[in-house]
């Protein structure tokens, strides 16, 4: 077989596309595949309409490596004359419009990305790194393109770091698919909103659930774009228990200080002990705790508390939800425990998003795992200076989309 068989069949080429000629440069380690076009009748790239041929153009793609030799396409590619959009350079079925890499090339680099960073990357393939974040670009905005209409009837709203100085993005996961549907920057009502201005009113109105911390911000613009928000909203038992557990440090803390002052040690040492879980205690641990939390210490007391408040969680009727919370709220109001009763008055304010997450069995797990896979990433990249990037590689990795050129078939 002739190397510009060999060569036709590996890439695939087909009427009027052909390879002419195949150069091997051994000084510089590459092959040069030279392909040209029979005559035949083009098309506007952007129209499809029938158009006659104005000029051609040299272009050259990076193609996958030839053995040890680094592989270019080379092809003179005919430009039309479009009555419509003028003169146009046509497509070419080994890559994609703009971009100097075959689309099979530009897959491979796809699949490195979703494996390793991309620094990595660009010095395994020897190519720049602005080289391949064009790469990651353009998968993305392929991938944002040919999205399906979004539905999203279970959604997870939150932020996550981007840079220190309190410096965040918003993250909407979807809770079904656990997608990364939209990001945006910073954690303000605006950066909610532009997502929901993104779905259409019936789309809006098909919203079941949107799991959230207690930021103001989603607040607002949850309620001011979904239909019926204030039964939809539901605040994450995360982020109630997170707020119970540093009321809870903040009586062991006040405690502990009095107890030192008049040579009582007890709760030297203890501070996880009364924030873990019981069940992932050692037998030791266990025998320890239970002693203080069986005594009459203060820190004690404001441990059942906070037990009792998780247990709520197990309700299924939102009447008995509601009932079993305003005990609670009546014990935290008389517990004489200041940081606890602070906790109780904001528990309180948000009681109807709890209460809806209880009922409609809603939380933020999805988008706390995302957010931790999303950092995982950032760690990975060693951090991003550029927002859009940042973005990108969110959506990359987390959006679940189809990312590769439409000629790869995945």
């Amino acid at each position: 077989m002739r190397d510009t068989d060999l060569y036709a069949q590996i890439l695939g080429l087909q009427t009027p596309w052909y390879v002419n000629g195949v150069l091997l440069n051994r000084s510089d380690s590459n092959v040069t595949v030279q392909v040209a076009a029979t005559s035949t009748q083009w098309h506007c790239p952007r129209c499809g309409k029938p158009s006659p041929r104005y000029d051609k153009r040299t272009c050259r793609w990076r193609h996958l490596d030839t053995m040890q030799y680094h592989t270019i396409l080379e092809a003179e590619v005919p430009r039309v004359q479009c009555d419509e959009h003028g003169v146009l350079l046509v497509d070419v079925p080994w890559a994609e419009p703009g971009s100097g890499y075959t689309a099979m090339f530009e897959s491979v680099v796809i699949d490195w990305l979703l494996r390793t960073d991309l620094q990595s990357v660009a010095q395994m393939l020897e190519l720049s790194w602005g080289v391949v974040d064009r790469i990651m670009q353009r998968a993305v905005a392929r991938g944002l393109a040919r999205r399906e209409e979004l539905y999203p009837m279970n959604l997870s709203v939150d932020e996550t770091s981007f840079q220190k100085r309190h410096e965040y993005v918003t993250v909407v996961t979807d809770q079904d698919s656990s997608r990364v549907l939209y990001v945006a920057d910073d954690r303000t009502t605006q950066s909610l909103d532009g997502f929901y201005r993104t779905l259409t009113s019936q789309q809006r109105a098909g919203i079941r659930s949107v799991a959230m911390d207690m930021w103001p911000a989603f607040i607002r613009a949850t309620v001011t774009a979904v239909p019926d928000a204030i039964s939809k909203i539901a605040f994450d038992k995360f982020h109630v228990a997170k707020y119970l557990g540093d009321a809870l440090d903040g009586v062991r803390r006040a405690e502990h200080k009095g107890l030192q002052q008049r040579g009582d040690k007890r709760l030297n040492g203890t501070r996880y002990q009364w924030l873990i879980n019981p069940i992932n205690m050692s037998r030791e641990q266990k025998q320890h705790f239970a002693q203080l939390r069986q005594s009459t210490l203060r820190t004690a007391r404001a441990w059942a508390m906070r037990q009792e408040a998780m247990s709520l969680w197990d309700y299924k009727s939102r009447s008995w939800a509601q009932k079993g919370w305003s005990r609670w709220l009546g014990w935290a109001q008389r517990c004489r425990l200041e940081p606890m009763k602070k906790v109780g008055q904001t528990i309180k304010r948000h009681l109807w998003g709890i209460v809806n997450a209880i009922v409609l069995k809603s939380h933020n797990g999805h988008s706390e795992s995302m957010n931790s896979r999303i950092q995982r990433i950032k760690r990975r990249a060693c951090g991003f200076r550029n927002r859009e990037r940042f973005r990108n590689a969110i959506y990359f990795h987390c959006g679940g989309l189809d990312l590769y050129p439409a000629t790869i078939n995945r």
